[in-house]
């Protein structure tokens, strides 16, 4: 049987509920476990996960089978509902609704493995990607110019 050849990687972000610093050292390693081990069940590759207490950054690649939105509702479904029944003291845990999600080029996936492997040196020397950090909740649309009609088309 032939199948799609599909070369799509991203690099998604998504944060806990008003950022609160849920993903305690504690936890980490296994809530990624599970967010790693559901990933690869809907049949992605996963090339990087890590994160802060209060948000998660992974690089997949995703197959031609799966869209964005079902990737992320069951990572996060999934992985809340292994917080709640593996973690009793963690049942205040939630996600935030949205998440942020960029598309990689194969050229870059090396640098975006290693923001995501860097995280936390990232954060305690505040040299971060500010794009790469933001969920659809926190973006703030830039605001384009008015029309200039000596510039070309109008809007």
């Amino acid at each position: 049987m032939r199948q799609s050849k599909a070369e799509v990687y991203l690099h998604l972000v998504w944060a806990t509920l008003g950022r609160e610093p849920f993903l305690t050292i504690e936890i980490e390693r296994p809530v990624y476990r599970c967010i790693e081990n559901e990933a690869k069940r809907l049949n992605c590759e996963v090339l990087a996960i890590n994160g802060m207490p209060d948000h998660v950054h992974m690089c997949v690649r995703l197959p031609t089978s799966l869209t964005i939105a079902r990737l992320m509702n069951q990572v996060k479904g999934v992985s809340s509902h292994f917080v709640h029944g593996q973690l009793p003291d963690c049942m205040a845990f939630r996600w935030q609704e949205g998440y942020g999600v960029f598309s990689v080029g194969p050229n870059q996936v090396s640098s975006v493995l290693a923001y995501i492997g860097g995280q936390k040196h990232h954060h305690s020397e505040n040299s971060l990607h500010d794009r790469w950090e933001e969920t659809d909740e926190e973006y703030q649309p830039r605001v384009l110019s008015a029309y200039d009609p000596s510039v070309g088309c109008p809007p």
